[in-house]
């Protein structure tokens, strides 16, 4: 990693407020995507969708506010599934939708299948993890933890419906 990639300390104390403001926001948290994609390139995962089972496995990821706002911008709001999926799952239950946005939980295997090194990189997730936290303190300040995805989509539905009623 780059000393460029981290070395935004002073950019840092500017608050979010405006459209270019946001856009650099969305920007960075794709640049913490890509390093996650990279710590983790030597693991594999059988890509079966099983995790994405959030009902079953009764787990899910945490987003800070932009990894909403990337994850759910200039795409439909897809409907709640009926066998407790991630919403974002295909039809058929098995692939991601969004693959490219996914937030970070989802890049960052919790699943026991994982495949590849010994030692999963603790340190660069926590490094990154705190890199979103600012990143989202900057744009929405009064969110103090990430929160559920299926809450950000809860919501988010409860807001559309509100709109259409």
């Amino acid at each position: 990693m780059s000393r460029r990639d981290w070395d935004d300390e002073g950019e840092d104390a500017l608050p979010l407020g405006g459209t270019r403001e946001r856009e650099r926001a969305l920007k960075e948290v794709r640049s913490v995507y890509r390093q996650a994609d990279a710590a983790y390139a030597p693991f594999s995962c059988p890509a079966s969708g099983e995790c994405c089972q959030l009902s079953r496995t009764g787990r899910q990821p945490w987003l800070w506010q932009p990894e909403w706002e990337l994850l759910s911008r200039g795409r439909p709001l897809p409907p709640p599934r009926a066998d407790g999926g991630c919403p974002y799952l295909d039809a058929a239950g098995l692939r991601c939708t969004v693959y490219a946005d996914r937030p970070f939980g989802c890049r960052t295997f919790f699943c026991a299948r994982i495949r590849g090194p010994a030692r999963q990189p603790a340190e660069t997730v926590g490094a990154l993890l705190e890199r979103l936290e600012r990143v989202s303190q900057r744009v929405a300040p009064a969110l103090k933890a990430p929160r559920p995805l299926l809450e950000w989509h809860a919501q988010a539905l409860a807001r559309a419906g509100d709109e259409d009623a």
